[in-house]
C-alpha cells in the first residue's frame, strides 16, 4: 500500500507571512496616496479662497447659478470653511494690476505734469447766448387770428434838387411811407401778403410829387414732400418819371401807371432734377398826362396785356449747387391795335438762358445765368429786338454784420414813341449794409443803367448813375431814426444831361 501524503509544517506560515506582507503594502501605498491628496488639496485652499473664487466665477457665469447664489450667499470651500460670495468674487490677487503699470513701462501724461491740466473757457463756464442786435430784433407784431400783422410807419422831411440842362427845380417835401407784412401761421402752407406805399406832399418849391403804392401777396402750397406750388397776385401804382424815354415832354404831371399782376408755379423734385413751370400775367393801364397849358394827352393806346410761360429744370449737384437751364416765351396785346402814331406794337417774344443756383446759407446765396432774348412786332416798320442776356442776384455776407446784394439784369422795354422799337436795357445796382454799431446800421447803394437803342434808332444811347447813402438809428425796438441822401445823373449822347439831388430825415414807427 502507497504511503500517505505528507505536508510540510512549513507552508502556512509562508502563506501568513505572505497575506501580512500583501496587507502591510497595501497600507502603506493608502498612506501615501491620502498624503499626496491632501497635499494637493492645502493650496488650493489657501490664498483667499481661490479654488473656491474659481468655482464661484464659473457658477455666476451661469444666469440660474447666480440666482442660486443670491438666495444663499454662503459658499463652501474645499477645505470645508464657509466664505462669503463677495470674498468668493474677488480676484485671486488683491493687489493685482495691469502689465504696464506694474512695470512702469507708460506713465500717464498728467503724472508726469507739475500742474494740472486746465479746463478751456468754452469748457470750463457754460456758453453764453449772445444779445439779440437791437438792429436785427424782429418786432412782435399784431395777432390777428392765425396771421400776424407788421406794420411800419415812416415821416420824412425831404429837400430835392433837380437839374435838366439849364432849368433847374428845387422844392421841400413832406414824405409818408408806409410798409406792412401779413404772415400766416399755419401748420402748413403759408400765405404772405407785402405792401409799401409813399405819398408826398410839397410845401415849398416846385416839382413833381412821386406817390407810389405795391402789394404783393404769394400763397405757397405744400401739395407733397417733392412738390410745391405758389399763387401770387400783385398791384402797383406809381407815377412816370420825366425821365423815362416815354415820359411825355414838358408835362406837368406824368400819367399814372397801373399794373395788375397775377401768376402761378409749380415746382416738383425728381430725385437729382427739379422741374419748374411758370405762367404769369399783367395788365398796365396808363392815365393821361397833364401840359403846362393845362390840356392834357391821352394815352389809353399804351394800355396793355402780357403772358409769360415759364420752364426751368435743375441738376442737384448738391443743395448748394444747382446748374439749370430755363426756357420763355411770352405774348404782348395792346387794347388798340395801332397806336396814336399808326404801329402795331403786339408782338412776341422769346428767352432762353443757363446758369447755377448757389447756396452756400448765410454767406453766399443767389443765381447767375446767361442767355439770350429776342422781342418781335406785328408792324414790319418796327425792327426786332435781340440781345444777349447776363443776369445775376446774389446776397453775400463777408462778414458777420455785413451784407452785400449784388443785382445785374438785362432785359427789352418795348418803346411807344413813333417809329422806335424799345431798347435793352443793363442795370447793376449794389446795395451794401453795415451795421456800425449794436444799434447803427449804414447803408450805400449804387448803380448803372445802360440805355442800349437799335442802331437804326433815332435816339441815342443813355447811362444812368445813382449813388445813394443812409443811416438808421434804433431808438429802441419800436423806433428808429433815418437819414437818406442820395444822387442821381442820366447822360446822353445828345441833348442835356438831368441831375437830381435828395436829402432827408425822419422817423420811422413800427409794430
Amino acid at each position: 500500500m502507497g504511503q500517505p501524503k505528507q505536508t510540510s509544517s512549513v507552508t502556512p506560515l509562508r502563506a501568513m507571512s505572505r497575506a501580512v506582507s500583501f496587507a502591510a503594502l497595501s497600507c502603506l501605498l493608502l498612506g501615501q496616496t491620502a498624503a499626496f491628496a491632501q497635499s494637493v488639496s492645502q493650496p488650493a485652499t489657501t490664498a483667499d479662497g481661490r479654488s473656491a473664487a474659481s468655482q464661484d466665477n464659473r457658477t455666476t457665469n451661469n444666469p440660474a447659478a447666480f440666482d442660486a447664489e443670491t438666495d444663499d450667499p454662503a459658499v463652501p470651500t474645499a477645505n470645508g470653511t464657509t466664505a462669503n460670495a463677495d470674498d468668493a468674487q474677488r480676484p485671486a490677487i488683491a493687489d493685482a494690476q495691469s502689465g504696464d503699470d506694474i512695470t512702469g513701462s507708460i506713465l500717464d501724461d498728467d503724472i508726469r505734469r507739475l500742474n494740472t491740466r486746465e479746463a478751456p473757457i468754452d469748457e470750463a463756464l457754460p456758453r453764453r447766448r449772445a444779445a439779440e442786435s437791437a438792429s436785427t430784433a424782429e418786432t412782435p407784431g399784431i395777432p390777428i387770428g392765425t396771421f400776424v400783422l407788421r406794420p411800419s410807419v415812416t415821416q420824412s422831411i425831404n429837400t430835392e434838387t433837380t437839374k435838366d440842362g439849364d432849368t433847374s427845380e428845387h422844392r421841400a417835401f413832406l414824405e409818408t411811407d408806409t410798409a406792412a407784412t401779413l404772415t400766416s401761421d399755419w401748420g402748413r402752407h403759408q400765405l404772405t401778403v407785402t405792401s409799401e406805399g409813399a405819398w408826398q406832399k410839397n410845401i415849398s418849391g416846385e416839382g413833381e410829387e412821386q406817390p407810389s403804392l405795391k402789394i404783393n401777396g404769394d400763397l405757397r402750397l405744400d401739395l407733397s414732400n417733392d412738390t410745391v406750388a405758389h399763387l401770387t397776385a400783385g398791384y402797383n401804382f406809381y407815377r412816370e418819371d420825366t425821365d423815362d424815354p416815354d415820359a411825355i415832354a414838358d408835362a406837368t404831371q406824368q400819367s399814372d401807371v397801373q399794373e395788375f399782376t397775377a401768376g402761378a408755379s409749380v415746382q416738383h423734385d425728381f430725385g437729382i432734377l427739379r422741374g419748374t413751370t411758370a405762367l404769369a400775367l399783367s395788365r398796365s393801364i396808363y392815365s393821361d398826362a397833364t401840359l403846362s397849358n393845362g390840356t392834357t394827352v391821352t394815352l389809353s393806346d399804351r394800355d396793355q396785356t402780357t403772358g409769360t410761360l415759364r420752364g426751368r429744370v435743375g441738376y442737384e449737384l448738391s443743395p448748394a449747387l444747382i446748374p439749370f437751364i430755363e426756357a420763355t416765351i411770352g405774348r404782348t396785346l395792346y387794347d388798340e391795335t395801332r397806336d396814336s402814331a399808326g404801329y402795331e406794337r403786339s408782338g412776341h417774344s422769346y428767352g432762353a438762358k443757363a446758369g447755377v443756383e448757389v447756396d452756400l446759407g448765410e454767406k453766399l446765396k443767389g443765381e447767375v445765368g446767361v442767355g439770350y432774348a429776342m422781342a418781335d412786332f406785328e408792324d414790319s416798320r418796327l425792327s426786332s429786338i435781340d440781345t444777349a442776356t447776363l443776369d445775376a442776384s446774389l446776397l453775400w455776407s463777408p462778414i458777420r454784420g455785413t451784407d452785400v446784394n449784388f443785382d445785374l439784369q438785362t432785359s427789352i422795354q418795348p418803346s411807344t414813341t413813333a417809329g422806335e422799337s424799345g431798347y435793352v436795357s443793363h442795370a447793376l445796382t449794389t446795395t451794401v449794409t453795415h451795421q456800425l454799431r449794436d444799434n447803427l446800421v449804414g447803408t450805400m447803394i449804387g448803380g448803372v443803367i445802360w440805355r442800349d437803342y437799335q442802331t437804326d434808332s433815332t435816339i441815342n444811347d443813355e447811362l444812368v448813375y445813382t449813388a445813394a447813402t443812409g443811416l438808421t438809428w434804433n431808438i429802441n425796438r419800436y423806433l428808429d431814426l433815418t437819414s437818406t441822401l442820395g444822387y442821381e445823373l442820366t447822360t446822353r449822347k445828345d441833348g442835356d444831361d438831368s441831375q437830381q439831388f435828395r436829402a432827408g430825415v425822419g422817423l420811422k414807427l413800427k409794430r
